[in-house]
Formats: structure tokens, sequence, C-alpha cells
């Protein structure tokens, strides 16, 4: 019965994950940012209830197992489909990255129109500047961030979320007509003995989603290194109005980091009044992070 209960548990936290209160030191968030691996869980029960040759606790696993498939079953479907008007690349490329020229080959390989960098340094940027230009002759970057694109730009300028600059806006011109977009890089968070260190990139969360309420585009792009995942309770105020081009339109998890064996998407691209036709990730550079892409509908 104990096992039992355990699985009866497990199946409740998934599917009201949302409803369940703060833990102190936003212990809350971590576990939603580790969501899709509480499917880990089954097989530790699973253990237990062949230990125990209970058919009782057996059978309790089916609830566990349904739970975890009505939240995450869809996501590792293929959404993508076809058409697009514009392949959107979004990349922190770790301000120490050894190789900026191997990181833009990457980039260049996957056919975006617009690219957007994060995490640029003074000794790296002019890097990126130089093995970019060709391919985009339009470019704005600010702090350290950046955005490189096919299409002009206009309204190109730093958005004061941070004491220093770690986000913009600009925006692209489309045959389609205008597209906002904005590149952000949002405080970076640790876990130790006082719990999920997220308070300030909580804090910035907000700030940023005043900026976009105050948004005057109809469509509007933000993609850039969220430092979470959009399971994240702390993440309502982005998402709230704003779909996940991973989330609509990619197949799988999409996990982005660490890069040599992601455990979570902390790289994202969020749309309001653009579609996105098709997400996935793209090889590694010698960032810690895997670069996103999304292909969009303007339609």
């Amino acid at each position: 019965m104990i096992v039992a209960l355990c699985c009866a548990v497990h199946a409740l936290a998934l599917v009201g994950h949302s409803a369940l209160p703060a833990l102190p030191g936003h212990l809350s968030s971590l576990a939603e940012t580790l969501l899709p691996w509480s499917v880990l869980a089954v097989p530790v029960l699973a253990a237990a209830a062949l230990l125990r040759r209970s058919r009782t606790a057996t059978t309790a696993l089916v609830l566990p197992v349904v739970a975890w498939a009505v939240l995450f079953g869809g996501t590792l479907a293929d959404k993508s489909s076809a058409g697009g008007d514009l392949t959107l690349v979004s990349h922190n490329v770790n301000q120490d990255n050894p190789d900026p020229r191997a990181t833009v080959r990457t980039l260049l390989a996957s056919g975006a129109d617009v690219v957007a960098l994060q995490e640029l340094s003074p000794e790296t940027a002019p890097a990126y500047e130089e093995a970019l230009a060709d391919a985009y002759p339009h470019h704005f970057q600010q702090g350290t961030v950046g955005l490189w694109s096919t299409r002009p730009l206009r309204d190109a300028r730093a958005v004061p979320i941070m004491p220093w600059t770690r986000a913009m806006r600009a925006t692209v011109e489309t045959d389609q007509g205008p597209l906002a977009i904005h590149v952000v890089h949002l405080p970076s968070v640790r876990v130790g003995p006082s719990g999920f260190t997220a308070g300030a990139r909580n804090d910035v969360i907000g700030v940023l989603a005043g900026v976009l309420r105050a948004e005057g585009s109809p469509r509007v792009v933000v993609l850039g290194d969220f430092n979470g995942s959009t399971d994240d309770r702390a993440f309502r105020p982005l998402t709230t109005g704003m779909t996940s081009a991973q989330s609509t339109a990619g197949a799988g998890f999409g996990f982005t980091w660490p890069a040599g064996f992601p455990v979570v998407r902390i790289d994202q691209i969020l749309l309001k009044g653009v579609r996105a036709t098709a997400a996935w990730t793209l090889p590694a550079t010698p960032s810690d992070h895997l670069p996103v892409a999304a292909r969009v509908s303007l339609g």
C-alpha cells in the first residue's frame, strides 16, 4: 500500500504541479525545471512493487505513467509542418568560446535569416561580426547580445532589463511586414545550500514581461538564453500570451544545456502573432549551449 500510495502521490504531483504551493528556496521552480525527468521515478517504484510482489502496487504504476504521458506524450511527437517565411536561430555562444569561427560555421549551415547571439564579450564580438558580415549585412550589437539579419533592421536599441545590457529589441522588415524581435539573456541560476537561487532571474522576468506588454507590434518573437524551462512557474508572466516554438512545432524536448549531455531546455524561442512551422536544435559548437532554431510563418 505504501508503494501504491507513492505512485498516486507522484501522479497527482505531476498533473497538479502548477497548483502546488511555492516551496522555500524556489524549490518548486527547480522541480518544474526538471519535470520531464520525473519519469525516472517510475523504474524505482516498479522495482519496489516487484520486490514486494504486490499486485496493488504494480497496478498503481499505471497512475504515474499515464500522468507523465498526459503531460509530455505530445512533446515527443513531431509537430513540424511545411512552409514558413523566416528561419530564426538563437545561440548562447559562451564568452570563453575558443573558436568563434567554428561556431559561425554551424550557424551559417542552418540557413537562418535571423541570428541572435548571447554572451558576447568585447574580445569575441569583433570575431563574430567579421565572420557573419557577408551573410548578414544588417546587424546590431549592444552589451552581450547581438542580432544579425538578412533583412533590414530598424528601431534597434538596448532594452534596460538589468543594470548592464543583456537585452535588445529591433524590428525586422520582411516581405510580409514588420516583425519585432527581442534578444534576451536572463540572469543565471544556481543550486546551492540555500536552494534554487532564481530570485534575480525571476525579478528580471517581471521587468521583461512589462516591456513586452508595452510592445506595440502585433508580431513578436522573444529568443535567447532564459536560464530556465518554460515549465517553471516563474515564467508564467512571459509564457502567458506567447507560445513556445519547440512546444508547438518541435519533436521531443529540445534540451539545450549542457551541450555535452543536455538535460534541460533553457534556450527558448517564444512567439506572439506568428506561428512556428518547425523547431529544432543545431549541432554542438564550442559553447556549453546548443543553438536553437525555428521556422516561422508570418501570415
